[in-house]
């Protein structure tokens, strides 16, 4: 997939930028040393970026351990992305629809680089069911919403890494395991994954589009692998393929 090229002057924005990439649920926070290693930065380049970034409540330092983690400042800025999203707004009721309908748990995720991000959720009524991951960046390969990128946006193979990690033993770790699913994935217009982001999680997804026909998001539909058989997968897949219809601009 091809980047557009950062304009000239902004290395320091990007440096930046990069740091705050950096920390995941994994590495909720680093050390400076950490920091620098990971970015490829040196120390005092390191040092000035991160206090720069916290001037602004874009990183927070905790005085007892020395250690940084991303700021308040940042969340409220993830929180004013999710309330300004068009797409969100405009998903919002079938998600609801989507969960009352089917029990399960609906979302809806956009790709962030080698990554799907849950941009927005609605709960099943199940006891047992995924909640509460809105924010969460989930592997592209591991997931059924990457799969449906792969399928159905020109660019969505090109978002695998090379050396793909395993998330279970059922993750699919190349590019040459996917080519083959993707026929398959545009005739029934859904993807599935099962057991290969976790173990006992199923989800089917689809892709939803713009006005332009380019897809712009993914809807899915996830639960226990238990619950969620191989003729659920069939009925699920078409009630987000209805869903997505309903949503195109021309239905």
């Amino acid at each position: 997939m091809n980047k557009p090229r950062p304009p000239q002057g902004a290395q320091a924005a990007l440096r930046a930028v990069r740091l705050l990439k950096l920390f995941s649920i994994e590495r909720a926070d680093m050390s400076l040393a950490e920091l620098s290693f990971a970015s490829g930065l040196n120390k005092t380049t390191t040092h000035r970026l991160l206090r720069a970034l916290q001037s602004e409540s874009l990183i927070e330092r905790n005085p007892a351990t020395s250690r940084y983690s991303l700021g308040a400042g940042l969340m409220a800025l993830g929180v004013q992305a999710l309330a300004s999203s068009d797409l969100r707004r405009r998903v919002r009721p079938m998600l609801k629809y989507l969960a009352r309908e089917t029990g399960e748990t609906a979302t809806l995720e956009v790709p962030v680089e080698d990554s799907m991000l849950v941009l927005d959720e609605v709960a099943g009524r199940h006891m047992i069911a995924a909640s509460g991951n809105v924010g969460t960046i989930w592997p592209f390969h591991a997931t059924s919403t990457g799969k449906a990128y792969m399928a159905f946006d020109e660019d969505g193979l090109d978002r695998l890494r090379d050396n793909l990690r395993p998330l279970t033993g059922k993750t699919l770790l190349t590019r040459e395991s996917f080519e083959p699913l993707l026929p398959d994935i545009r005739k029934k217009g859904y993807a599935v994954s099962v057991d290969e982001l976790e173990e006992g999680f199923t989800a089917v997804a689809t892709v939803v589009r713009g006005p332009l026909g380019e897809v712009q998001g993914a809807l899915a539909i996830g639960g226990p692998t238990q619950r969620l058989s191989p003729a659920r997968h069939i009925q699920l897949g078409a009630s987000l393929c209805h869903a997505a219809a309903r949503l195109s601009p021309e239905f």
